[in-house]
Parts: structure tokens; sequence; C-alpha cells
């Protein structure tokens, strides 16, 4: 009888505890949730950096090599809404053994670079080329280890790294899109060179990693590899000040300089699901951002805060400001930051036409760009998978530009773009290809842009869909 009653208070002792504990269980696991979520907006351009640095590994590359295009990208190149109308040259830097020479050569015979210096967070040291640091003369920049103390040679120009890793996004711009101008940019491109400041004496020759043929693959998988990518850069680089916050936030999801990255069962479904929410949320404030829009009345929009442009041109080192979720927004959809946005290049993006409808693959549209772009370069529309944000798989290519081969003008010097899966009747020249069962997004180009397009003499107008 004793034993009978000592058993069920026993009993429902544990059942107490059992349902006491639940709460507390629930709690954790909410807060593991909440938690990756902000490690996701946080972690964007970083685990973009990191996918693409996998890709040139992947490709046959290696940190102080040089990726390239040795022609116009097509939809091989699966990073962030690249530029399909120019020779991408991507140097990656590894600075763990000392300073890195990055050298660009002087502009020449109708070539040039534009592009900058990016750290592993994505916020460029400086600009490149001709509106950059040299303005055009080349000149060798010294890439510089995280409080690196010593000193700089004479005839280098200073570029401190916050991350031991990075890259340059580096364009070798094209006079036309025919095969001897491609020929000629790409042969300019390859004048860039890389390699560790202890070499320069003699430096060694410069490897160049075709990437033509290959599935560049960057796109950001929102799962659990999302973490894993994300625990791999942790490990390899250092904390910047302004992100010890994070410490302990990425600790409690199991991410911690030093020790493996390796969830339970539970924590993978929970991490899955907060991958997801994250991106939900970050796709939420993309289309949110296009409001208020470059032009009056206009769907076209520069879909970064002005808060975010600030910051990515001081290392978001103010004081009171410090933009994570604008910089998760931006990062989401392309990659790169200039130091100085509109000197080299600037962009407006529409994900609408002109009634407001989103851009749907299996309809037709049309954009006009009025004749004298401002531009000293070139201009060029491009078609985005509205859910990837890379180029549209399978497609014959991507954009029209300004510098594309037989484009069609009107008698005003005005141009017609159309999108669409089907080409208008005898417009193919002019026409981007779509997929009939998927959204897209358009980002229109202008390099070297000029002063009607700062002052808005010169507009663009909105994408119209054909009736």
């Amino acid at each position: 009888m004793i034993r009978s009653v000592l058993a069920a208070l026993i009993a429902a002792c544990i059942s107490s505890a059992a349902a006491a504990q639940k709460p507390a269980d629930d709690s954790v696991r909410r807060a593991i949730e909440r938690r990756a979520v902000e490690a996701v907006v946080w972690g964007v351009p970083a685990v973009n950096f990191e996918l693409m640095h996998d890709a040139l590994v992947k490709a046959g590359g290696a940190p102080n090599q040089v990726v390239y295009w040795s022609r116009l990208p097509d939809w091989k190149n699966q990073t962030l809404t690249p530029n399909p109308d120019v020779i991408y040259l991507m140097p990656f830097y590894d600075t763990r053994q000392g300073p890195v020479v990055l050298e660009i050569p002087p502009a020449a015979g109708g070539n040039s670079i534009t592009g900058s210096v990016d750290e592993g967070w994505q916020t460029a040291i400086e600009d490149v080329g001709p509106a950059g640091v040299d303005k055009g003369k080349g000149g060798k920049y010294l890439i510089l280890p995280p409080d690196y103390k010593g000193t700089v040679p004479n005839g280098y120009i200073r570029m401190p790294s916050s991350t031991y890793s990075g890259y340059a996004l580096l364009r070798s711009n094209i006079g036309s899109g025919s095969d001897a101008d491609i020929a000629k940019a790409v042969a300019y491109g390859r004048k860039v060179k890389i390699y560790p400041l202890a070499q320069a004496s003699r430096p060694p020759a410069t490897k160049f990693v075709d990437a033509s043929e290959a599935v560049y693959d960057s796109t950001i998988p929102y799962d659990q590899r999302f973490f894993e990518t994300l625990h791999r850069f942790v490990q390899r680089e250092p904390w910047i000040e302004r992100d010890r916050v994070m410490i302990d936030l990425l600790k409690s999801i199991g991410i911690e300089k030093g020790k493996p990255f390796a969830p339970d069962t539970d924590t993978q479904a929970l991490l899955k699901t907060a991958a997801a929410e994250a991106r939900a949320w970050l796709e939420a404030q993309y289309e949110a951002a296009f409001v208020p829009p470059y032009f009056p009345s206009s769907r076209w929009a520069i879909p970064v805060s002005p808060e975010v442009l600030k910051g990515l041109g001081s290392n978001f080192g103010q004081r009171d400001s410090y933009p994570v979720s604008g910089r998760g927004v931006m990062y989401m959809f392309g990659f790169f930051s200039a130091k100085h946005l509109g000197q080299g290049q600037f962009y407006l993006l529409s994900i609408k036409d002109k009634a407001g409808q989103p851009l749907d693959g299996a309809r037709s549209y049309r954009l006009t760009v009025p004749p004298k772009a401002p531009v000293k370069l070139y201009w060029s529309a491009t078609a985005y998978d509205r859910d990837t944000h890379a180029l549209i798989r399978d497609q014959k290519w991507s954009s029209r530009a300004s510098t594309s081969q037989g484009l069609q003008k009107n008698a005003d010097g005005s141009v017609d773009v159309f999108f669409g899966a089907q080409a208008p009747a005898g417009k193919e020249s002019n026409w981007v290809p779509t997929r009939a069962d998927g959204r897209f997004e358009v980002l229109f180009r202008l390099y070297g842009p000029e002063q009607p397009l700062f002052d808005k003499s010169w507009v663009l107008p909105d994408i119209e869909e054909l009736k």
C-alpha cells in the first residue's frame, strides 16, 4: 500500500515536472528560431561572398587568382544580378599570409575597367579604374589584412581590409558587342595581376580561371546550407567590433569559433523554418523598397535605402547607424558594392509594369529607351529570375544594350526593348527572352552616367505590357 502510494506520488511529481519543463523547452525553441532568422538577415552578404568563393574553387581556381569570362556571360553565370554586357574578371584575395597586390592596367586604346575591391562583407574598400583612385592611369593596389601594422611601400595604393579574404569585381568594358571588340576587352582584362607582396620583386604569373563553360552558381539556399556556409565564414574571418553582439547570438544556434557546426535533428528543422521565414521577410522588404520611385510616378527605383548607401561608403562606420536589415535586402538580390555609386555606374530596377502588375514571363512587354541616354559608355536592360535574382536559365541571351549587335533604333533615336517568351516579329535583335512559367525583374544599367540622369531631365519610362 505504502509502495503504491509512493509510486503514485513519484509519478505525479514526474508528470508535473514534465509539464513545467515544456514551456521552457518551447521558449528555447522559439529563441533559436528567432535568433536564426536574425542570423540570416545579418549574414546574407557574407554567405553570398562565401558561395562565390566556393564557385571559384569548383571551377578549378583558388584564392589570389582571377576567375573571368572569356566571352560575354550567359545564363551559366548564376551570381546575383550579374552584368551580361561586359567582360567580367573577379580576382579573389586571401591575406592570411600577408598583403596582396592587385595591379590595374592603365586605360588605353578605348579599353577601361570599371570596378571596386570589396572585403568579405562586400563593402567596397575602394573603386578602381577611371572612376576610381587611379583615375584611369592604372596602379598597384595593396590589400592589407585586418589590423596590419607594417608599412606600405612607396608606389602602392593602401587598401585596408576588415576581413582576410574578399574579391574585386572588375568589368572590362566593350566598345561594341562585335567579336573583335569582345576579344580586345578580354585581352585588356588579362593585364590585371594579383600576387603576394612578398613576391613583388619577381611577381609570379597570375592564374586566370575561365568560367565561361561552368555553371558558376552562388544563388543563396535558404535552408540549413545557409548556416553551414555562414559557419565557414565565421571560422576564417575575424570579428569586426560592430558585430560582437552576434557572437553569443550565433553560439545559441550552434555557430561558434573553433567548434564544429553539428545541430541535432530538432535544431536542423528549426533552422530550416527560420531560413524560409527570413527569406519571406527579406522579399517583403525588397518589394517595399520600390517606394518612393526614382522618377516621379514611376516603377523604377533604387531598392536600397539611403542609410545603406551611406553605410557602404564608410564600411558602416557611423556610430548611430547600422542598417543590417537593409543591407540584407540588398545582398539578397545582388552582389558587390561600389565605394562611390553614380561615378562609374548607376542602377535602376523594376519588378512591375506601368499598370502596377508584377512582370510575368508568360506575357509580352516593351521598354522604350529615350534618345540621348545620359551615359559615356553604354546602357543595358537585363531580365532576371524574380525568385533567384539570377539570370533566367537556359536562355540564348539575357539582355539588350546600346552595344548589342544589330540593335534596331527608332527614327527619333529611341530604342524599343521587348521582353517575353516569344520574340515580336522582326524584332528578335531587340528582344530579351523570359520563361513563360516564371516571374522576372529588369535591371537597367547606365555606365558612365551623366547629369541628365541625376537632375532627371532624362526619364526612363515604365515597362508596358503589349496587348
